[in-house]
């Protein structure tokens, strides 16, 4: 087959009832491009018949590469696994329940050949709830007002990378990944294209709530220090407060003869309220990006594999 010019990378978790339809439509958008191309599908430790359906679909389909992780590790990671794989010189990620729109890989090829080194989907309009549309939004609009580079608003992972980018990102240790941050750390020449997201084609979503915050908390954490900055500033507005509580109380015992502080002990309660719940605070702030050092320290890799299919 020869070294193929398209990588398309794909991670999936429990996502038998929409591989059907996904290879129904990829495999025809790539051929139509008419460059060679492989796809890779590293699945993330799924507990379904996911990995028997893939195994099927491998039977049929040549320039289809499979690889299984030992257990789910997380789609960032997946990603990663992926992305060490792709032998191709432009890498495109992508999600497996047709979000992502595998019809638009050709005009991402097309800004490629342009010369962008990176090119990524922008989410102009989504169709899922409106909890989890507002939560998208105010995400991306707290995350670029307080990240310390400029990351695209409403981007997700689906994009086109060329190898060079791919080789950087795959030098890159970090364990907890938040991987367009990373695409846009590492600069070069850049461009979105805009598409309306659809809902899944099938099956259930693995992003939970909980999952999607912690990968948010990834994005906050490793691309700002203004949460550290913050919970120093909130300490020190605290022991202002404090001495002015006790200059309050000192002048009211001087001048009054009696303090109201000292007399009464709700306004104890409140204040040790107050300092305990700011010093907690800071302390899980801190946690954090101490978990993450913690993390980058054990030097454990990021996925371990633990089946592959990718004969030729």
């Amino acid at each position: 087959m020869g070294e193929p010019v398209l990588s398309v990378v794909i991670p999936v978790f429990n996502e038998c009832a929409v591989l059907d339809p996904l290879f129904g439509r990829l495999f025809p958008a790539l051929e139509r491009i008419g460059e060679p191309f492989e796809v890779i599908v590293v699945d993330d430790g799924s507990t379904d018949e996911t990995w028997e359906k893939l195994r099927e679909a491998r039977s049929a389909a040549r320039n289809l590469r499979l690889f299984r992780l030992s257990r789910n590790f997380g789609q960032q990671a997946a990603i990663t696994a992926g992305m060490d794989q792709a032998r191709g010189r432009a890498v495109v990620l992508m999600d497996a329940d047709l979000q992502d729109p595998p019809e638009l890989v050709a005009g991402f090829v097309e800004k490629w050949r342009e010369g962008c080194e990176i090119v990524y989907g922008v989410r102009a309009r989504r169709r899922e709830g409106i909890l989890k549309r507002m939560a998208y939004h105010s995400f991306y609009r707290i995350l670029g007002r307080i990240a310390s580079l400029e990351i695209p608003k409403d981007a997700g992972d689906f994009c086109l990378m060329d190898r060079r980018v791919v080789d950087i990102l795959r030098r890159m240790p970090e364990r907890n990944r938040f991987l367009r941050g990373l695409r846009s750390w590492v600069g070069f020449r850049q461009a979105g294209v805009s598409y309306d997201r659809p809902l899944r084609c099938g099956g259930k979503p693995s992003y939970t709530f909980y999952r999607l915050f912690q990968l948010a908390l990834d994005g906050i954490v490793s691309f700002s220090y203004l949460p550290l900055r913050l919970s120093a500033v909130t300490g020190a507005l605290v022991a202002v407060i404090g001495i002015g509580f006790a200059v309050f109380a000192a002048v009211a015992r001087i001048f009054f003869m009696r303090t109201p502080i000292a007399t009464g002990w709700a306004s104890m309660v409140v204040l040790l309220c107050l300092i305990g719940g700011t010093q907690l605070i800071v302390l899980g702030i801190m946690g954090e990006y101490l978990a993450r050092i913690y993390d980058e320290v054990k030097q454990r890799p990021s996925y371990v594999i633990r089946d592959m299919d990718e004969r030729m």
